[in-house]
């Protein structure tokens, strides 16, 4: 059962996932992820939805590391024939699929069990995203993990995901993302099994050159509606990875 409205989870039960490894931890949190700070924010999925509208519409869709299937809420709205969430927690598939509610014009919904570094599909999708899954991935799991987002799209099909600028050195926010960088490789040095979940690794630079090394095309879109920095730059870029024809 889903927990009430407002109900996240307690210190006890965010303690008990982190010293579990990451697809116990998300099957224990399932229930009240949506109550939780890890759900990707309204804003931020309604202005992927909209920068992708001109892109569009798509056939077929993919959410990669779909969790509760907040994602899956976008693909609904730009794809028009079928979207498939998948993920490795049965868990959180449980959930999404319980929160999912059927309309008549729709496209076809599936959700599917499965590590999203081997990918258990056929080229048939023509948009594949991603939402805040990417920290659970070490840097050398990436390449191969967008080759495999690459294998399941079809010619001229495209791979977007939102990425937040980095924080300023010396901000609060740059010591807080350090800290709990810190603390989890302290966790994962003392305790098995491992929680991978660093997301200062994930930078700009490196996830250009290995989606280009994947075989992708790649822009950068600005999410304007996010905001900009004191400097003018935006608060959030959405990259978009293209198969070439």
């Amino acid at each position: 059962m889903s927990a009430p409205q407002g109900q996240g989870p307690t210190f006890r039960e965010l303690v008990v996932q982190a010293l579990s490894s990451v697809e116990h931890g998300y099957d224990l949190l399932a229930p009240k992820f949506d109550h939780t700070a890890y759900r990707t924010p309204g804003p931020v999925l309604t202005s992927v939805t909209g920068a992708l509208r001109p892109l569009g519409p798509f056939g077929s869709g993919l959410d990669v590391c779909c969790g509760t299937g907040a994602g899956m809420g976008v693909l609904r709205q730009v794809c028009r024939e079928r979207i498939t969430g998948v993920d490795f927690s049965a868990g959180m598939l449980a959930v999404a699929r319980d929160r999912t509610r059927a309309a008549p014009d729709a496209p076809r919904t599936d959700w599917v069990r499965a590590d999203a570094r081997a990918l258990p599909f056929a080229p048939v999708f023509d948009l594949a995203v991603s939402f805040g899954a990417f920290g659970h991935f070490l840097s050398r799991e990436r390449p191969g993990l967008f080759a495999q987002v690459h294998s399941v799209l079809r010619p001229g099909g495209r791979f977007a995901f939102p990425i937040v600028a980095p924080a300023r050195p010396g901000s609060r926010p740059y010591w807080s993302l350090l800290a709990f960088d810190t603390a989890m490789r302290v966790r994962n040095a003392v305790w098995r099994p491992r929680f991978v979940m660093y997301y200062r690794t994930f930078r700009l630079g490196d996830v250009w050159k290995e989606l280009i090394g994947a075989g992708f095309e790649v822009e950068l879109r600005p999410l304007d509606d996010l905001g900009r920095r004191a400097d003018g730059s935006p608060r959030c870029r959405l990259v978009v990875a293209t198969r070439p024809v």
